[in-house]
């Protein structure tokens, strides 16, 4: 190791300046950090304040502006490189979380981790922004084929032409009977054309082997190959680029881009799935004809040879081994879909690698078929039972041990079920990006007031420390598939900022909307005779939990 910088945050991103003096770090948190550090000396230059949970970093080819994705703000920032100073904050659809600039500065592209608007919609995707960096604002916004989620990398061919994003591609349509043959999910690979905006996405998976939980995403120097890590799988797929543009535009109609989709050997031939000797590839670069790849449960970064087949692979640890504890083991059991028969999917899949939500509703079988139920976060499930919406599960250890025999299709040991028990136990809530300085705001402050009046009757169900009673109530949220009886089970509020949509099946996409338009009779809460004024304060500091 040639040298160690100290960083006040986590790092979550880096960009390298056109003129290779300066290299940018995100450091995420709350109140994130963007370090500035000198190539040569290895020294931080200039440390600026940034949003919330700051990301992927992307200097203008001019050097003179860096773009930061600050995620939990659903903004992109623009940065002044001389002086720090936020020029502009750009609202983008929902948690951008990678981003990258075509070569001439005229489009900045941006994936957005998540879908926005309701779950109960025919057609729910996550999309990607379209910005111009002249007058810093989104010219378009692309919706990605139903079911798209889950964006985790995106990067811009080398001629500017071309924009590949990864992403799951999740059928959740359809009741989870079974998993073969990408049924639930597919790991996919959109390509956008940068002149027409036309998108065609690729599943990744071949017929009797997925390769779940697609994340980084690289073209090499000369466009010719174009490289994604499967996170889920431990896996790199090595495209040849100039043969899928050849084949994609053989027939480029609406009709085959939607059977390209969904066929699992349209890459046969095109593409080489190369396994690593590493776990969780989560980063990606291309150099002079060699990959380089950071494993996140290895902690290790390895390096692939391009210019040969089968494409070899070395590791290099980045450091002294540390016992990896009983949380760390349950983390990456929940992100490994080596674990699912076939390995078409992990846990992470449906509640993305930090064991939230995925925006989707989902038909499973804990309930019988035919209801669909948003998927929810995992956040404080062992310690708020039981577990489902409807409470099916008695609590969440049970639930995870259901998990993966219903969901994966596969027997799994205690001993695998308990360190994922222990992983979820470890998870903390993030503090809401509507705090100011830590604190409720004035707003969310008469909020609380209201929150707490008898007359309101918030607290009579969502009480303690989780907010929650851990009982289960009928509150006329059923929907017209399911019995006007139907009880649900009393949610915990805690970071209940990026848990929309809302209610059991994700058909309310703001809280405003659930306390007006969907609390028929005030049956959970007495809402009706609270002014506009006061449902803001109220949301203000449900939004602040």
């Amino acid at each position: 190791m040639r040298r160690r910088i100290e960083l006040p945050d986590t790092p979550s991103g880096l960009a390298l300046s056109p003129d290779g003096r300066t290299l940018a770090i995100t450091c995420a948190a709350p109140q994130s950090t963007v370090c500035l550090v000198d190539t040569q000396s290895g020294k931080i230059t200039a440390r600026w304040p940034a949003g919330h949970t700051t990301m992927a970093p992307v200097f203008s080819p001019d050097g003179g502006t860096l773009f930061v994705c600050n995620r939990f703000n659903d903004e992109v920032a623009a940065l002044d490189v001389r002086t720090g100073k936020t020029l502009a904050r750009i609202p983008v659809v929902r948690q951008p979380v990678a981003a990258a600039i075509t070569p001439d500065g005229r489009r900045l592209w941006v994936a957005n981790h998540l879908p926005g608007g309701a779950a109960d919609r025919p057609h729910v995707a996550a999309a990607v922004s379209v910005i111009d960096p002249s007058t810093r604002a989104v010219v378009a916004t692309l919706e990605l084929p139903n079911g798209s989620g889950l964006l985790l990398g995106l990067a811009v061919s080398p001629d500017g032409r071309t924009v590949a994003v990864t992403h799951n591609l999740a059928h959740f349509q359809l009741p989870t009977t079974q998993v073969e043959h990408g049924w639930m999910n597919n790991a996919a690979l959109t390509l956008i054309d940068v002149a027409s905006l036309r998108l065609a996405t690729l599943v990744l998976d071949e017929i009797d082997a997925g390769a779940a939980n697609p994340w980084a995403v690289a073209w090499s120097p000369d466009g010719a190959q174009l490289l994604v890590t499967h996170a889920g799988t431990h896996e790199v797929s090595v495209i040849d680029a100039a043969a899928l543009q050849r084949k994609l535009a053989s027939a480029p109609n609406t009709a085959t881009a939607q059977a390209v989709s969904s066929d699992l050997t349209y890459l046969l031939g095109l593409r080489q799935r190369v396994p690593l000797q590493g776990r969780g590839p989560r980063a990606l670069a291309v150099v002079a004809g060699r990959a380089w790849v950071a494993d996140y449960f290895s902690d290790a970064v390895e390096s692939i040879d391009l210019t040969t087949k089968p494409a070899p692979s070395r590791l290099m640890t980045m450091g002294p081994h540390h016992p990896v504890s009983l949380a760390r083991r349950g983390e990456e059991h929940f992100n490994d879909a080596t674990l699912c028969f076939q390995h078409w999917q992990s846990c992470a899949t449906c509640h993305s690698w930090d064991a939230r939500v995925d925006g989707f509703n989902w038909d499973l079988l804990n309930d019988g078929i035919g209801n669909p139920k948003n998927s929810k976060s995992l956040l404080l499930a062992h310690r708020t039972p039981p577990a489902m919406s409807t409470g099916i599960r008695d609590s969440a250890e049970v639930a995870v041990r259901s998990g993966f025999r219903y969901i994966q299709f596969a027997a799994q040991s205690e001993e695998v079920a308990t360190a994922v028990d222990a992983y979820l136990k470890s998870l903390r809530p993030v503090p809401s990006p509507r705090l100011e300085d830590g604190r409720l705001s004035a707003t969310a402050q008469r909020g609380r007031r209201l929150f707490a009046d008898g007359l309101v009757g918030c607290e009579s169900c969502h009480t303690g420390r989780d907010f929650t009673d851990l009982h289960s109530y009928a509150v006329g949220t059923a929907n017209a598939r399911e019995p006007a009886t139907t009880r649900f089970d009393t949610p915990t509020l805690v970071e209940l900022w990026r848990t929309a949509p809302y209610l059991h099946d994700g058909s309310a996409v703001s809280l405003r909307s659930l306390l007006t338009e969907r609390n028929p009779q005030d049956r959970h809460g007495h809402t009706s005779q609270l002014n506009p004024a006061q449902i803001d304060d109220l949301v203000a500091y449900l939004l602040s939990l």
